[in-house]
């Protein structure tokens, strides 16, 4: 499998004073590094720093996460929008795979649920699952990986909802899966994508 590399792009100065200003505000040297990396790039996309006491990450899950992309095994995504906001990186999104109307209502299933069986069924070895948008697609991933023998390096599971949300991420932390969540409804695809994209760019290091 062909290594690919960390995404090295100059920071924008406006980048760059932003993080500034975060940690003048935040302090998150007590975090090792990959955690302290997603904390601060969610914060850093959201301006809100109450993700810092939110979000769930295991610094060994990052890492393996992380060693997966950087490896090049897949990156499944269950919508576009994630998907568009992790470019360096090409993604598989769940929710365009054919066949997924179909198996929704064949299955009784919503198109994000489908989405992600039909992608679990692609994709039984080594994948990265970035789901932002639909409870019902990590609830899906979970029953995919009870049921059968995926290998699954990492599952950035933050989806947003009133609905299901909170259980599905509860779920996810009580699976054994390695992954990265948060304890509320809050969640979305910025938030998903803004940790994919701090696993890519972060050098590991403090």
């Amino acid at each position: 499998m062909t290594r690919v590399g960390p995404a090295r792009a100059t920071a924008h100065p406006i980048e760059v004073e932003s993080y500034a200003l975060l940690r003048s505000r935040l302090d998150t040297c007590d975090l090792p590094p990959l955690s302290r990396a997603v904390v601060e790039r969610v914060v850093h996309t959201t301006a809100d720093l109450s993700w810092a006491g939110e979000l769930v990450c295991d610094e060994d899950a990052l890492q393996t996460g992380r060693a997966a992309l950087l490896d090049g095994v897949p990156l499944i995504t269950d919508v576009r929008m994630l998907a568009a906001g992790i470019t360096s990186r090409r993604c598989t999104v769940a929710l365009d795979i054919p066949g997924v109307a179909e198996v929704a209502a064949s299955e009784g299933l919503t198109r994000s649920a489908a989405g992600i069986r039909l992608a679990a069924a692609q994709h039984p070895e080594a994948a990265v699952w970035a789901i932002g948008n639909a409870p019902t697609a990590l609830a899906e991933l979970l029953r995919c990986a009870r049921t059968s023998s995926m290998g699954i390096p990492l599952v950035v599971g933050v989806p947003v909802g009133f609905v299901g949300s909170v259980g599905a991420k509860s779920a996810l932390r009580e699976s054994g899966l390695r992954s990265v969540t948060n304890r509320t409804e809050r969640g979305g695809a910025s938030i998903a994508a803004a940790i994919v994209n701090a696993l890519l760019y972060s050098d590991g290091q403090r």
